[in-house]
């Protein structure tokens, strides 16, 4: 059975576009079929981390929301960006990057309803294990949507009050939605922090579950978001946590 997960963050610059492409890498190297989507239409990105040029792509997630295609002809095949590690395969749904297109969005808006629609799509055109929703931060009507939609919740935060004040908004949003699994993710843990007091902390605050704490990581920096850290460095601690939070969504 297939599963619709939702990574989403109250604020941007949480790592949210790096963690769907890492969870996404570690399902496809375990072979499972895997898609992201790129619903972040206002300030798309997770296609950096894919080595994708969005600005030659045929097709964007906002042509299918417009009526220019169906959202199976938006979905590029990025397994090759593994480097023959995986078993499974990866699809990335991006969005556009054109100036005039994202400005429409923010203009016109879009029917979110046909959201719905091109996630069924997508899982039974692609025959998926998992699709993946790159949220937008915050709270508006798109996601909203991947909420209610979502098997499961992946709510990423910084160890930082105004982190923890909107996770608070979004964990309460997501309960009265009734979705039905939600996980944390506390990323860009400063090393001076007790990781363990951080996840307690968190779990007690929300009376959710922590996926993982993961440390701030100069590799990770260093990397800006050229490429998947995991497929990078396979064997750092960060690379085995984000193999903890892909099992945990998963399960």
């Amino acid at each position: 059975m297939s599963s619709l997960i939702a990574v989403h963050s109250f604020r941007g610059g949480t790592g949210k576009s790096n963690s769907c492409a890492n969870i996404a890498t570690i399902l496809a190297q375990e072979g499972r079929r895997v898609a992201v989507v790129d619903a972040d239409i206002q300030s798309p990105g997770v296609h950096v981390i894919f080595g994708v040029d969005a600005a030659g792509a045929v097709h964007s997630l906002n042509d299918y929301l417009w009526g220019r295609c169906a959202i199976a002809d938006a979905a590029q095949d990025v397994t090759p960006a593994l480097n023959g590690t995986a078993t499974g395969k990866i699809f990335l749904i991006p969005s556009s990057i054109d100036p005039n297109q994202i400005a429409r969005v923010i203009r016109d808006g879009y029917d979110v309803g046909l959201l719905t629609e091109g996630f069924r799509a997508l899982i039974s055109d692609l025959s998926l294990d998992a699709l993946i929703i790159d949220t937008h931060p915050g709270l508006n009507e798109e996601t909203l949507l991947s909420i209610a939609m979502a098997d499961v919740l992946a709510i990423i935060l910084r160890p930082d009050q105004q982190d923890y004040e909107g996770t608070s908004v979004t964990v309460r949003v997501a309960r009265k939605l009734g979705v039905p699994r939600m996980r944390l993710i506390v990323n860009k843990t400063p090393a001076v922090f007790d990781r363990d007091h951080v996840r307690a902390e968190v779990e007690t605050a929300y009376d959710c579950e922590v996926a993982a704490v993961l440390p701030h990581s100069d590799e990770m920096m260093a990397l800006s978001s050229r490429d998947i850290f995991s497929l990078r460095y396979p064997d750092h601690p960060i690379s085995t946590l984000y193999r903890t939070v892909a099992h945990s969504l998963v399960e």
